[in-house]
């Protein structure tokens, strides 16, 4: 290690400054959505097994929830605009404007060139949980998603129920594409009750045992059409490993629920980012 400069202490003690004030991000109304939310029924409902992927439908304007049901378990969820794949989720920018992990209010944002908002969370039953003494927290957008190909760079493995095989599937089977095509549209995730964070003296990214328990759930608003697909990760509530036979792991549960359609008066579908796509050319 190099030695450190006679300013060392002044430069490190230099405040930070936000990347991206999100103060004059649209507000999404949570009044309306909760008194919509209330008049809601579960209109379909699917099932993402053990170490597998499920696929579902969300038209704009009604909500989805992810429901843990029988045991801890954290789940890794995709969504795409349901006739545009290129209009997937950006974890990346989602990240830079709410935070390293995801709550009540805050919104899943679409990648460019579309940028707008594809679903706001509108229920955490796990937002009490806050940061916790090691830095870690629910719901995150730093992670990427387990998947094969790591495994196989780390450890030689040949491993096909990581959440990334799985979003594969899944997407194929909801499109009809095979596995090669559906593949370049899977994309990192929101991790779905999994705990984790970065560790202060490495800053390694880290996971440990999720607080999530049965009847827990994560309920979405969908702002414009969705498939959507979540996997149920062979890491289970990830309290020691992930893209593994052996952990305990659990289905999840995702609902689709339609509100009344007058309890939305006044909603719109977001339009798409505004920038002119020039590029100064």
């Amino acid at each position: 290690m190099s030695q450190p400069p006679t300013d060392a202490d002044a430069r490190r003690s230099i405040p930070p400054v936000i990347c991206y004030p999100n103060d004059t991000l649209p507000v999404p109304d949570m009044a309306l959505y909760a008194s919509a939310l209330a008049t809601a029924r579960v209109t379909d409902t699917a099932t993402a097994a053990p170490r597998d992927a499920c696929h579902f439908h969300v038209p704009g304007g009604c909500f989805f929830r992810i429901t843990c049901t029988d045991g801890p378990q954290v789940g890794d969820l995709n969504l795409w605009h349901a006739q545009d794949l290129s209009e997937r989720f950006y974890s990346g920018k989602t990240r830079a404007l709410h935070g390293t992990h995801l709550t009540t209010g805050e919104r899943l944002w679409s990648a460019f060139p579309h940028l707008r908002p594809m679903a706001t969370i509108v229920e955490d039953t796990l937002d009490w949980y806050g940061i916790d003494k090691f830095g870690g927290a629910v719901h995150d957008v730093i992670g990427t998603r387990c998947d094969p190909y790591t495994g196989n760079l780390l450890q030689g493995t040949q491993y096909h129920h990581c959440c990334h095989s799985n979003l594969t599937r899944a997407l194929a089977q909801a499109t009809g594409l095979r596995a090669d095509q559906a593949e370049p549209h899977v994309h990192d995730v929101l991790n779905v009750f999994m705990c984790t964070g970065f560790t202060r003296d490495t800053g390694q990214y880290f996971m440990k045992a999720s607080p999530v328990r049965p009847g827990d759930h994560l309920t979405f608003f969908a702002e414009i059409d969705l498939l959507g697909a979540l996997s149920a990760c062979p890491g289970g509530d990830c309290s020691s490993e992930h893209s593994s036979d052996s952990a305990a792991c659990h289905p999840l549960r995702v609902d689709i629920l339609t509100p009344d359609p007058d309890s939305l008066t006044g909603w719109q579908e977001p339009a798409k980012n505004g920038y002119d796509r020039s590029h100064g050319l």
